[in-house]
């Protein structure tokens, strides 16, 4: 027994060694002036962030400041959940002036960022057309330590229906341009519901249940879309999408109406991401500019957001004179 127990020992003390193995002390025997021997820390372990619209009325410096931000936080890898241009156009010179001008300023965050498509970047044939030729697929799937991440597009929609969205949302942005709010409100546009919910066809549901078939070995799976279509009321395809990850753990992010909140679906967190830069609601409390981070470790992931007006660099300032912007209208 005794030889078993020295044994155990020893194999914990090994591990402990493995996991301290960048720590080096010098204290002598005896207390510690520390709490713990093992850090918080795995071969398993990553985080990646999170930005949401950043469009939909983008507002000066508010992005440029979040990519400083996001190279301050470091995490390995950054995903959006869409809306990356303005988009309000056929005209494929200043599609590309706008995508020039946001690929420049996502660099500066230096981690890599993965795409993902919103109504200001995929309305028009024009738009879906450059993002084929610029970026490839519009939805996708990739893994990294074991995690699979899910990203949709949701404004899948047919031709017919995608040219439909297109003539009634400039029909209804003409009118508010114009300043005729009445009439803007009593427009087509307002009671389509794709204006809020978005769509997938069934090509696309079909790829993701495939994905997630192939992959049943994935410790975690992160959901990440533009607009909610999970709220949209008896979605089949996406209930399918659901259908096939019920047995598995999983987290939602999407964007699109420019307010926080969080759900518990399904028993899952699905959570609605504010702004990056995008437009605000001037009395909602509940829309403002952050940055959500998320740590993966054991599989599991811990989720925080932080407010972009929190977010300051070794001066204990916003960087790039942040101080004087507004990231919370309700409060400014």
């Amino acid at each position: 027994m005794k030889q078993i127990l020295l044994i155990l020992t020893l194999v914990a003390l090994s591990s402990c060694d493995q996991k301290s193995e960048f720590f080096k002390v010098n204290v002598g025997e005896g207390p510690k002036p520390w709490n713990k021997s093992t850090f918080d820390d795995s071969n398993d372990k990553f985080s990646f962030a999170v930005f949401s619209d950043l469009n939909g009325g983008e507002r000066d410096k508010i992005f440029e400041i979040a990519a400083s931000q996001l190279a301050l936080l470091r995490p390995e890898f950054i995903i959006s959940v869409g809306d990356l241009i303005s988009g309000d156009s056929e005209d494929e010179e200043i599609l590309l002036k706008e995508w020039n001008s946001f690929d420049k300023r996502a660099a500066q965050a230096l981690a890599p960022v993965f795409y993902v498509g919103g109504n200001h970047d995929l309305t028009n044939k024009t738009m879906h057309d450059l993002w084929a030729k610029r970026y490839g697929p519009q939805y996708y799937y990739f893994i990294y330590k074991n995690i699979l991440f899910l990203v949709l597009n949701t404004e899948d929609y047919s031709e017919k229906k995608s040219a439909e969205l297109w003539q009634a949302r400039s029909e209804y942005k003409l009118a508010k341009k114009n300043g005729d709010e009445v009439k803007a409100s009593n427009m087509p546009y307002t009671r389509m519901p794709e204006r809020i919910f978005g769509d997938i066809e069934k090509e696309q549901s079909d790829y993701l249940i495939d994905v997630i078939k192939a992959h049943p070995e994935v410790h975690w799976t992160m959901i990440f879309m533009h607009k909610p279509v999970w709220l949209k009321e008896k979605e089949p395809e996406f209930l399918a999408i659901e259908e096939a990850l019920s047995d598995r753990p999983y987290t939602l992010f999407n964007g699109h109406l420019h307010r926080y909140s969080h759900q518990t679906r399904k028993e899952r967190d699905y959570i609605m991401l504010g702004t990056t830069g995008g437009a605000q609601h001037p009395k909602n409390e509940m829309s403002f500019d952050h940055l959500t981070l998320v740590t993966v470790d054991k599989g599991q992931p811990s989720i925080v957001n932080l407010r972009m007006d929190g977010i300051l660099d070794k001066t204990g300032r916003i960087p790039l004179g942040g101080e004087s912007l507004c990231f919370q209208f309700s409060k400014c």
